[in-house]
Order: structure tokens, then sequence, then C-alpha cells
């Protein structure tokens, strides 16, 4: 049976420079007193916890310490495929566990344990404990609870004796600042997966822009304007690549013709015609690898920084987390309102591909034309932040292709 806690007080109001304390008295059957305070503060979103075991039986008691961290998911979210659940930093490693794996069979983690949390997109729960070493936790699910055990080594409290163990408990938001300034490593929740190396820099980006324009909507525009411009150079290549071998298609087309049964013979003629013409079959597709990490890194910084949350940018964009709906008086099954900025993408995309030198294949070629109505499709429930970062790298595309072009027919 859990204990009954009795408050020393119904309210509590803290106000700017100064803490306050909750003190909560537990008495148990087995002569065990126990006394939990814990301490706010208006600055600070860690809440210091000092728990007080008093023996007033006559005998020595045994057993483990423990904290019990009890979550739901944060509310619903249109982000499903994010990860939300416990976390926990064990060795000096972050692991996090899918619910599902819980559900299906408890966990048992055991090690130097800096801190457990629960943890959804924007926001966490965590429990730090004083002492990190050899600590166990037990973790188990049923449904949408989750269920978070940490207990501490064994303890005997003599007769009459006492003890006390000190934790400092974390519910905020996830924004690294913040997490740094609370220390303990809580930042390291922040998990922008394989990318978390150039995520973090874009982040700082953002939030370096942000302090100069105030509106995270245009920060995100010269992010992307100045991440184009690094890639400037490498993205010419790969698209005068692109025109050279739309160039010589014709005359490949010739080459398999006529060595359709000679793979051999058809190889070679082609490696002449790749020399002949100072062309390199992979130059378009090497300088798309090369951007495909940062762009991936900064696709994760806009779904899961809490910057995002609730920030306008412009007309009817009130939200660069949610999805862009401009409301018309009238709801549109499906969707509520249109998604204006989406569609502008889709038509860029399109427009994009239309200028890009089309593949030799035809049947690639279709592939590549169809591909705009499919990312319209996938992008209708994005966060309207990462719509308009694709948006505008769409647009940046488009003029670096026209000039590619009018260069070409000069």
């Amino acid at each position: 049976q859990l204990p009954l806690f009795v408050a020393d007080k119904e309210t509590l109001k803290i106000e700017a420079g100064e803490s306050q304390t909750l003190t909560m008295t537990a008495q148990l059957a087995s002569g065990l007193q126990i006394t939990r305070r814990m301490v706010f503060a208006p600055d600070s979103y860690l809440i210091n916890l000092s728990v007080s075991i008093d023996n007033f039986s006559e005998t020595p008691l045994q057993g483990s310490p423990f904290m019990s961290l009890t979550n739901r998911p944060f509310g619903s979210t249109s982000q499903r495929y994010l990860f939300s659940g416990p976390a926990v930093l064990l060795d000096g490693k972050l692991q996090e566990v899918k619910p599902k794996e819980l559900e299906e069979a408890a966990q048992t983690l055991q090690g130097n344990i800096t801190w457990v949390a629960f943890e959804g997109t924007y926001f966490m729960t965590g429990v730090i404990p004083e002492n990190q070493s050899n600590q166990t936790l037990k973790l188990s699910a049923e449904g949408d609870i989750v269920n978070s055990l940490l207990l501490g080594p064994e303890d005997i409290i003599a007769a009459a004796g006492a003890l006390q163990y000190n934790y400092q408990v974390y519910f905020g938001p996830k924004r690294i600042t913040t997490l740094k300034e609370a220390g303990h490593d809580l930042e390291r929740v922040v998990n922008f997966g394989w990318f978390d190396k150039l995520a973090r820099p874009a982040l700082y980006l953002l939030n370096f822009f942000y302090g100069y324009v105030g509106n995270y909507g245009i920060a995100i525009i010269l992010v992307t304007v100045l991440i184009k411009i690094l890639f400037w150079p490498i993205a010419q290549k790969g698209l005068k690549s692109m025109k050279n071998m739309q160039k010589i298609q014709p005359k490949m087309a010739k080459l398999k013709e006529k060595y359709k049964n000679d793979s051999a013979r058809l190889n070679q003629e082609m490696m002449g015609l790749y020399k002949t013409y100072k062309v390199n079959p992979l130059g378009g597709c090497l300088p798309m690898f090369l951007q495909i990490p940062v762009f991936f890194a900064l696709y994760k910084v806009l779904l899961q920084a809490i910057e995002l949350r609730h920030a306008p940018f412009m007309l009817w964009i009130s939200d660069l987390s949610a999805p862009d709906r401009l409301m018309i008086g009238m709801d549109i099954p499906y969707l509520g309102g249109i998604p204006v900025l989406t569609l502008l993408m889709g038509g860029s995309m399109f427009l994009q591909q239309k200028m890009t030198p089309s593949p030799a294949d035809a049947t690639q070629a279709k592939i590549m034309m169809f591909l705009p109505v499919i990312f319209t499709f996938m992008f209708l429930n994005f966060a309207s932040g990462l719509v308009l970062d694709w948006l505008v790298n769409n647009l940046l595309s488009i003029a670096q292709q026209f000039v590619i072009n009018q260069q070409a027919t000069a």
C-alpha cells in the first residue's frame, strides 16, 4: 500500500527572487516516517527534492530507495513519427526505449544513471539522482501509461536512525540552452539521430538569425539561403554535368542501338564518349549526395525545435510547428483549410523538374515528373516551417538552373 502524504500547505505562490518549499510527511505502519521537501525556484524548471526517512521502530530496516516517474504522452501531436517515451543517460550514453517494446516486455537497466526522463517532441519530465552510481532502472508500460522506476543500492536504517536521499526533478521544455543551464547533461535528451553533429550547428544558426530579425520564419529563410550559398559551387557542377549529359543523349542512344548485342564494346564506346565530351556520368549525383546530410539535419531541426512551437511567420501562418492552412470560412474535407504554402512548394518543385535536364531513360523521366505530386501529399501535414524551407530551397534551385540554362544557350 502506498504511503499517504500530508502537505504542510495547500497552495504555493512563487515570486521573483524567492524560492518556496513544500513539505509532505507520511507515517508507515512499520515505524518509518517519510518526509519529502520540494524546493521550487522562480527562475528554473528544476525542483530540488529531498526525501528523509526516519526509523522510529526498535529494529533496523533494510530496503532500496526509489523514485517512480509515471507518464502518458504529452497530448496529441501530428508528428507521431517522432520519438515519445522514456529515455535515460546510462554510463554516459543516451538510450531511448519505445513504449511499444515495453508493452511486450518490461526492461531493466543497470549502471551509472545521470538522469531518467520521459520525453515528447517539445517537453520532458526527468529525475536526476544525487547518487548516480549503481542505480537500477525498471521500465514498464500498460496501455499508454509508462512507468520508470529508479532504484538506488540497498541501505539499512538503524533503529532510531535516519537517512536522506536527494534528487532534482526537471519539468520543462526541451530547449537546448535551458537544458544546458540546468546542467547534468540534460541537453543530451535532444536527439537529432544520425545527423546530430550537423543539426546542432543548424539550430544555432536558426537562433542566431532570430536574434537579429525576431521572426523564425525569416530566420529559416536566411539559414536556407546560407546553406544554398555554401553548396552553390557543388550544385553548380552537378547541374552543369546533368546539362552536358543531356547534350550527348542522342549520341548515347545511337551507341546503344549500334552495340545492343555487345555490352563490352558498348561500355568501351560510352567511356570514350564521356572522355571526348569531358562528362562525368556521376557528376550530377555526387553533389546531391554531399548535400543530403545537411538537408536531413535541417529537416530534423525544423521538425523538433521547440523554438518553432507557436512561432508566427506572417499572414495566415501563425505557428511554424503546425501545418499551414488558410481558412476560407468553410471546412475542406481532410484538410480544414487550404494548404497554400504546401501547394506553392509542390508547384515550385514541378517547375524545377521541368527546368532540370531529364534522365535518358523514359521511365525514370516519368517518375521524376510525378515526384512533385508525391511530395505535395507528403508535406500536407508537415510543419509549415519545414515546408517554408523546402519552398525557398526550390526557388533558389530554380534560379540556379535558370542561370545555367542561360549560359548554355549563350
